[in-house]
């Protein structure tokens, strides 16, 4: 039996995004919806484990390239694959070496999911998290809007191929009753602008 699982909450993580558009509501396009599974990011750590192979079972950091480095096997691309899709990776290459190897793969430690804030907050910065985490959320890390915040223009910026996207966020809106759906999950990479 080959177990493939993910630790630290990181299994959890699903994200649903919610942008506001005008004075409704609408979806986000699938391709700018954050994944149902966890998909393993750069510097995050990850023990590989090979049945009955102490030489080759190593904790192992993922690279800013997304590639990791094993024994017989060199470099492998990680970042991007749901600890699944990197063990039936390694499988297969290790199966060039070894019969029927008996691959796990465990994400001992998430350090990939960062978001920054910026501008009018009380603690600027870059913030690691740990597991799905909404903007009140990761404004509220920052100790909340400062005295010359314009709470209405608050926009997220987010990352899609060679551009930024932008995200409007309309604290009042949100903090309003019936706002709550406006209050939406972040994604690795985001940067919370508050002007």
């Amino acid at each position: 039996m080959i177990v493939t699982r993910a630790l630290g909450g990181a299994a959890a993580l699903a994200f649903v995004l919610v942008v506001a558009t005008g004075e409704g509501v609408a979806q986000a396009p699938d391709n700018t919806r954050a994944p149902d599974v966890y998909r393993i990011g750069p510097e995050d750590t990850l023990l590989i484990s090979v049945w009955k192979n102490e030489a080759i079972t190593k904790t192992v950091p993922v690279r800013p390239d997304g590639m990791i480095s094993l024994p017989l096997v060199q470099d492998v691309q990680a970042a991007g694959l749901t600890p699944m899709e990197l063990r039936d990776a390694l499988t297969k290459k290790l199966s060039e070496f070894m019969p029927s190897p008996e691959v796990s793969v465990i994400v001992t430690e998430v350090r990939s999911f960062k978001v920054s804030v910026i501008g009018e907050v009380v603690k600027p910065a870059r913030y690691e998290l740990k597991s799905r985490t909404t903007v009140l959320d990761v404004l509220a890390i920052a100790g909340g809007f400062n005295e010359f915040a314009k709470r209405k223009g608050v926009v997220i910026l987010r990352p899609d191929g060679n551009v930024m996207k932008r995200i409007p966020f309309d604290y009042s809106k949100v903090i309003t009753p019936g706002g709550e759906h406006l209050n939406f999950y972040l994604m690795p990479g985001d940067i919370i602008l508050v002007p």
